[in-house]
């Protein structure tokens, strides 16, 4: 499918041109072939409006000056009518044309400013998500350490013994080796979660990337109270979509879901992590026994902005909505029956293949 899609955009943007060259003639030959009373050459106005959304600002300007030069040209050559009629009727058009085209490139201006506020908040949600798994990383981080420092005594004691035992040194030495591994693989997964890279689309097993972000907010499950249970459907073939945007999306749905729970009874903290295929989509879904949405709201929490949480921005849904689109998905929000919420996203899986 993607391989299909690539050419489609310069080819559309091919299409609109030409049809944006074909109108322009026409219209000036219209406004050329008619009298001067009649101001067909306000029409322009039509022609940036429908190309404002193809062309760039540097190219709705020479649109817009092409537009007006159009005007005068087809006034100079135009013998029909009164002359006088017609004058009033150029400089009419052309401040209109003048006024659409500034428009156009005020909302184009806006749009990519939007876009870099975008890619801003991005980075926001990403550094918000981290220091919400703060606890947790330095939980996780904590084990291999402690269990290097006491390798390290023992294999010392073991060193000093005489004769020294090199067998049960050896082993210790191991276990540190081992340990350290573990520890780096911590910090690894920690960076590729903080890094702003591009989508970077890859076959890769889906299971292990959301036990991956299970294993970082098992801490702070542990210190809110909260019983987790994750059903993840063994056999699923593998995902195709950037693995690393993939487990940004899993982080910010399990932490909403954990701050969820947070605000209700010690009983009702519980939270349900799937996995599961339907066609040849994956689905991750993540249910919760908080307080849930309000009536209606199931589209309202994807957009900028809107949030429930006294303390939240209305950035990570928003987010989280345009990464899986972004990796040919989708993302949506259920009521189920007693209370509660469930988020859950779908990403394609790879064609032809199983999971290692």
């Amino acid at each position: 499918m993607k391989t299909q899609s690539l050419p489609t955009q310069p080819r559309r943007r091919g299409l609109h041109l030409t049809a944006m060259v074909l109108a322009l003639a026409l219209l000036f030959l219209i406004d050329t072939a008619t009298r001067y009373e009649v101001a067909v050459s306000v029409f322009y106005t039509v022609i940036i409006l429908a190309m404002a959304h193809v062309l760039a600002w540097r190219g709705l300007i020479v649109l817009t000056g092409s537009c007006s030069a159009l005007t005068w040209l087809s006034y100079f050559i135009t013998s029909y009518g009164d002359q006088r009629a017609g004058f009033v009727n150029m400089l009419i058009s052309t401040v209109a044309i003048l006024i659409t085209g500034y428009l156009a490139c005020r909302a184009e201006l806006a749009r990519a400013a939007a876009h870099e506020a975008r890619a801003s908040l991005l980075r926001i949600s990403r550094i918000h998500s981290l220091e919400g798994l703060t606890t947790s990383i330095a939980h996780e981080l904590n084990q291999p350490l402690a269990a290097i420092v006491t390798s390290g005594n023992a294999c010392q004691r073991w060193m000093a013994q005489d004769p020294p035992n090199l067998d049960k040194a050896r082993q210790a030495l191991q276990r540190i080796l081992g340990d350290a591994d573990r520890a780096s693989g911590i910090i690894a997964r920690v960076r590729k979660l903080s890094k702003g890279e591009p989508a970077s689309t890859r076959p890769f097993v889906f299971n292990t990337a959301v036990r991956e972000v299970l294993a970082l907010s098992q801490a702070e499950m542990q210190r809110l109270d909260i019983a987790m249970r994750a059903d993840l459907a063994p056999g699923l073939p593998l995902a195709l979509a950037d693995p690393v945007q993939v487990q940004q999306v899993i982080a910010n749905l399990v932490l909403n879901a954990m701050e969820a729970v947070a605000l209700v009874d010690v009983a009702r903290r519980t939270l349900l992590v799937e996995s599961l295929q339907l066609q040849d989509k994956l689905v991750f879904r993540v249910s919760d026994g908080g307080p849930g949405l309000p009536a209606g709201a199931q589209e309202q929490v994807f957009e900028p902005f809107w949030t429930t949480k006294h303390e939240g921005i209305g950035v990570g849904l928003s987010i989280s909505r345009s990464i899986v689109e972004a990796n040919g998905g989708h993302i949506w929000a259920e009521l189920p029956a007693q209370h509660g919420a469930v988020f859950a996203f779908s990403i394609p899986a790879a064609p032809g293949e199983g999971e290692a």
